[in-house]
């Protein structure tokens, strides 16, 4: 499935940034949706997954409490809102699926068969 992250930006410490991952229609749906990112010299790291049904999901710990994951089947998206963000969140996020995928197996990019390009998230000091 092809996707398309957008949404990233430059924002100072303390702000909140959404970011979005598109898919193909309405089959979107049916796909459980994981974000990671990539800071330069870093591996990707897991961020946040939602299961294709909605009703579960699962955070790092490190933005538990501070990002929110979401769906938005009628708009064939799912949501990454990012609140207090912090200069270590500077990342290249990435967004994953996989059809009928859980919230756990989204938080694992080896199990993840589809990505997007990613889009950039800057937090500066």
């Amino acid at each position: 499935v092809q996707l398309q992250a957008s949404g990233g930006g430059l924002v100072q410490a303390g702000a909140s940034l959404r970011v979005s991952c598109a898919g193909p229609g309405s089959t979107f749906s049916s796909y459980g949706v994981g974000w990671f990112r990539q800071a330069p010299g870093k591996e990707r790291e897991f961020v946040a997954s939602i299961g294709w049904s909605g009703g579960i999901t699962n955070y790092a710990d490190s933005v538990k409490g501070r990002f929110t994951i979401s769906r938005e089947n009628d708009k064939n998206q799912v949501n990454l809102r990012m609140n207090s963000l912090k200069p270590e969140d500077t990342a290249v996020y990435y967004c994953g699926a996989v059809r009928f995928g859980t919230a756990q197996r989204l938080s694992v990019k080896d199990g993840i068969n589809s990505w997007g390009k990613g889009t950039q998230v800057t937090v500066s000091s």
